[in-house]
């Protein structure tokens, strides 16, 4: 895995165990020379976490729609900052440039990234693997929520055992790699996404 990209808050919430893991998934990130693909944000975790990467070394891209910008809210300090027109768009190059994805505590935003490109994913749009960084429990209400609708019948419960899902940064990498090894190879010259 050269590069994961990585949804999360652009605020900063009201636990500070949020930002330390947004900080410390930065830096581990960047100390296993693994890439962070990013919202381009430089407030709440966006920001902690591409800080976090900076000062370790690591390589850092953002993507950010231009009306971001004009408020101020792109990091500035970023290895590449990418500029685009629209939140699709902004979401189709990241997922251009990464080989998994993984949502840290987030809000709405951080939400419809992650299902959109887990749909993606079971659609078969793209095979790389989707995680939920499940530090604290704190995605465990959506888990058990995605659990009531695998038993009513509407979500494949292989759909839900595709998902990557563990307490801590390693054990997560660890899925997404086994994940990456058992996916299926595009056709050559097919789009990954």
């Amino acid at each position: 895995m050269r590069r994961l990209a990585v949804f999360l808050a652009s605020s900063d919430g009201h636990d500070p165990a949020h930002a330390a893991l947004a900080a410390g998934v930065g830096k581990e990130l960047a100390r296993r020379g693994i890439g962070v693909v990013y919202g381009g944000g430089c407030r709440g975790l966006m920001g902690e976490m591409a800080d976090g990467a900076l000062k370790a070394g690591g390589e850092v891209i953002g993507v950010i729609p231009r009306s971001m910008v004009e408020r101020e809210w792109a990091h500035e300090g970023v290895t590449e900052l990418l500029l685009c027109d629209s939140m699709h768009e902004r979401k189709a190059m990241m997922a251009e440039r990464a080989d998994a994805f993984v949502a840290l505590p987030g809000g709405l935003g951080t939400l419809e990234e992650v299902f959109e490109v887990w749909s993606w994913r079971q659609l078969g749009f793209h095979a790389k693997p989707v995680g939920f960084l499940d530090a604290g429990g704190f995605w465990t209400p959506t888990l058990d929520a995605l659990r009531g609708i695998a038993d009513s019948g509407l979500l494949p419960p292989s759909t839900l055992d595709d998902l990557a899902v563990a307490p801590d940064l390693p054990g997560l990498l660890e899925a997404l790699e086994e994940r990456l090894r058992s996916a299926p190879q595009p056709a050559h010259g097919a789009s990954a996404r």
